[in-house]
């Protein structure tokens, strides 16, 4: 064998041991064995690089062009003026290629002295103005604004390994912004996998414009992977303009996995610049705040409120969403120059916090100049405060005004009011996604529930759908499965306990002195939902003294809580639930004690459907016997209030349709604006069909979580269109609205609202009196939407 087979044998052999590409001694001894005459190029070589390199370094500025290839970092410079600067050089020959085209201010930088040494030997005398430095790029000696063009051949994607993690290439990228002059453009040669375009995408996400290319692969190469060059182009702006690409997908069709991966990664982000650039809800990065030359984080400017992103992957613990708000004018006197408040997750949500009306109030509150608000989500549940605090502390500092830098900066947190929490069930759902079932003890309680139970701690059982921003879907109370509570039905109370588990299990390991009291309304929407039931009342009070029975549907089981306590405190209703998830429906079972009998049926389908099959259905109250003969008419099983049943005719007119229709589902797209329910319940064809399902006494009721008074209001005209007489309740301090919507056209006057109210009161069979008078009290509140 050859010297030359030996040395590159030994070369590949030590190639495929780098391992680390992050490795300084590793690279220091590949250079030594390849040697300075032997240059190794990562990628694309220059007969293929030129014609799709140059232009990007010698074109128009970018005021006098703005097509695909426009632009430039030179803004109009001669070619031996144009600063550039060559990262994690190695011992390529890009740069003496550019440097010979007539670039002569490069300057290459490396952490390897073997490899800086070697080619500062090759190109001393040949080009003697060319600068060699021993530098890291994720750390660079450089000052702010120096350079006209970054230009990197691999580099990025030699620090984004993805065992390492995001951490080196972030601090990289960070490094590039910094050290680009405006107008300026960091070219990057990249594989274009996934994970490195998911950092370097939004990173150069606002004031940058981007641009994607193919370099074009040797014609005679056998298939191998294909170099892109991303242009990343300093903006005097702080917008979010598309990332531009001249990649045809069917051209590289044997390269169709890596294209399309890029494809992929290119949509989506295109989508949330898309999302940013047609609204005002838009999130900063802090680095992109500080380049920006619109925004100066130095001086306050009453009345300014930016969404920020803080932290970097890798950078910092964690990323956490935040609200930088500066108060209005003649605010004050002010106690804090600039403030931090701790958002918990469980009261992200809340108005007070989720909406810039809410914000404000905050601020005011706050006595801060500058308040930096910081909605903590789910990443943050099993850290500490003080753990958050530290994290927090470097980035928050940054946001000070400058007029007071070096003062304290107080953190403050909005309690979530838990005592204790306990997580009794988690699990995740095809369907839902994450689904967690909690245990907690609150640090005060309301009046009536201190008054309830003799002990302080009175424990509440929760559901949470994680992609529901943390909502707390439904909330119970837990009561001592070995007191003999009967309700007012006379029906003992069935005991609760956590899931049964196989084989041998500890007393320890199971809750077995706890059970959900299905008596009680712990969320205030549930029973705002009941309280619209008085619009209604005088109907229901009539069908129920005939004996009949009042035919309900509520689309949306969650932990069964709303169900279960119509089921009891109105034995008159026959509820039919449709829950789309099965495993929501063993949870339900198994962590909220619902069950079923002849008054209370589950159903696993799709709540559109059903409600669709009811619509289409034909109406008839006799059932014809095969030979052809009417029988009399249908008799149903009614549980009657001392537990016993009997039969009852069922002879009503148009006893098919539904008395009462409750829409109370989750969206799992939360990009529509609406967190409950989902898109396409308050679509015109769901509310038509809905309401030709209904009775011509019935009620259709929905609820509905939005931020977005737009939304609200889109929602209640879509309604209105369909339903002549339209009520709304709003809960105070929250995002719910629920609606009701009567089918009949001739409607209860506001002058009968307070008899309904009464009315509704008399049906309700209540063990607890608090609860009535909170229902009676919502009803009250009630509003017909004009």
């Amino acid at each position: 064998m050859g010297k030359n087979k030996q040395q590159q044998k030994k070369q590949e052999e030590l190639l495929k041991t780098l391992g680390d590409f992050t490795c300084k001694e590793n690279w220091d001894q590949f250079f030594s064995i390849r040697g300075s005459d032997d240059a190794f190029e990562w990628y694309a070589e220059w007969p293929e690089l030129k014609d799709v390199l140059l232009p990007h370094l010698s074109s128009p500025s970018p005021s006098s062009s703005n097509d695909d290839g426009g632009g430039s970092s030179s803004g109009g410079k001669a070619a031996e003026e144009v600063q550039i600067l060559v990262p994690g050089c190695g011992n390529s020959k890009l740069s003496e290629y550019l440097y010979d085209t007539g670039y002569r201010n490069i300057t290459n930088i490396d952490f390897s002295k073997v490899v800086i040494l070697d080619m500062l030997k090759r190109n001393v005398r040949l080009r003697p103005e060319m600068k060699w430095r021993v530098m890291d790029m994720t750390k660079m000696q450089f000052e702010k604004e120096t350079f006209d063009v970054v230009l990197d051949k691999g580099g990025l994607d030699a620090l984004m390994e993805p065992e390492l993690g995001p951490k080196l290439g972030n601090e990289y990228l960070s490094e590039v912004k910094r050290v680009l002059k405006d107008g300026g453009k960091f070219l990057c040669l990249t594989l274009a996998e996934s994970h490195v375009l998911g950092l370097l995408f939004p990173k150069f996400r606002c004031g940058w414009r981007l641009r994607l290319h193919v370099i074009p692969p040797k014609s005679t190469a056998k298939p191998s992977l294909l170099t892109f060059m991303v242009i990343a182009e300093k903006d005097d702006s702080s917008s979010f303009s598309q990332i531009s690409s001249s990649i045809d997908l069917p051209s590289f069709a044997k390269n169709g996995n890596q294209v399309r991966g890029l494809y992929e990664v290119l949509q989506s982000e295109n989508e949330i610049r898309s999302k940013y650039s047609s609204g005002s809800d838009v999130t900063y990065l802090l680095e992109d705040l500080k380049i920006a030359p619109k925004v100066n984080l130095e001086e306050l400017y009453p009345g300014r409120r930016l969404q920020l992103k803080l932290g970097d992957p890798g950078g910092s613990r964690f990323t956490y969403k935040a609200i930088l708000l500066d108060a209005p004018q003649d605010s004050g006197p002010f106690s804090y120059h600039c403030g931090a408040l701790l958002i918990p997750k469980s009261r992200a949500h809340e108005w007070l916090y989720s909406s810039e009306e809410g914000q404000w109030m905050v601020v005011e509150s706050s006595k801060a100049a500058r308040l930096v608000m910081i909605l903590l989500d789910s990443s943050h549940s099993d850290v500490s405060m003080d753990e958050i605090q530290k994290d927090l502390s470097p980035l928050v500092k940054q946001l000070e005004p400058g007029d007071n830098r070096g003062a304290q900066i107080p953190f403050m947190a909005a309690s979530d009011g838990i005592k204790q929490r306990k997580i009794v069930h988690k699990i995740t759902s095809p369907l839902t996604g994450p689904i967690i079932v909690e245990d907690v003890i609150y640090e005060k309680n309301d009046d009536y529930i201190s008054r309830l139970s003799p002990s302080k701690d009175v424990t509440f059982r929760r559901l949470t759908f994680e992609r529901s921003e943390g909502i707390i879907q439904s909330e119970a109370l837990l009561v001592r499965a070995g007191s003999q509570v009967t309700d007012d039905i006379g029906q003992k109370k069935t005991r609760l306990s956590s899931k049964p588990r196989k084989g041998n299990q500890r007393k320890s390991d199971l809750i077995i002195d706890l059970r959900v009291d299905h008596s009680y309304l712990a969320s205030s929407y549930h029973s705002g939902i009941v309280s619209g039931l008085a619009l209604i009342a005088s109907y229901m009070g009539e069908i129920a003294s005939k004996g009949e029975t009042v035919k309900s549907v509520i689309v949306g089981l969650g932990a069964g809580l709303l169900p279960m306590f119509l089921h009891g405190c109105l034995p008159f209703l026959k509820i039919e639930v449709v829950e789309l998830d099965s495993v929501v429906l063993d949870v339900a079972r198994d962590y909220f004690g619902v069950t079923e009998d002849m008054r209370l049926k589950v159903h696993v389908t799709d709540g559109i459907k059903y409600v669709g099959d009811i619509a289409s259905s034909e109406v008839s109250n006799v059932v014809t016997e095969d030979n052809g003969t009417k029988d009399a008419p249908v008799k149903e099983k009614v549980s009657a209030s001392d537990g016993g049943s009997s039969l009852l005719p069922a002879g009503r007119e148009n006893h098919s349709k539904i008395d009462l229709l409750v829409v109370d589902v989750d969206s799992a797209d939360i990009s529509s604006g609406l967190t409950c329910p989902a898109a396409d319940f308050v679509e015109d064809s769901f509310l038509l069909t809905a309401k030709n399902t209904l009775s011509r006494q019935g009620l259709f009721v929905i609820n509905l979580v939005s931020r977005s008074p737009a939304i609200k209001d889109m929602v209640f005209s879509r309604m209105k269109t369909i339903f002549t007489n339209l009520f709304y309740l709003e809960l105070e301090e929250d995002v719910n609205v629920v609606i009701f919507a009567l089918n009949s056209e001739a409607s209860i006057k506001d002058d009968q609202l307070h008899e309904a109210c009464r009315e509704l009161s008399r049906l309700l069979i209540l063990k607890h009196e608090g609860l009535r008078n909170q229902i009676v009290k919502d009803a009250s509140k009630i509003k017909r939407l004009q």
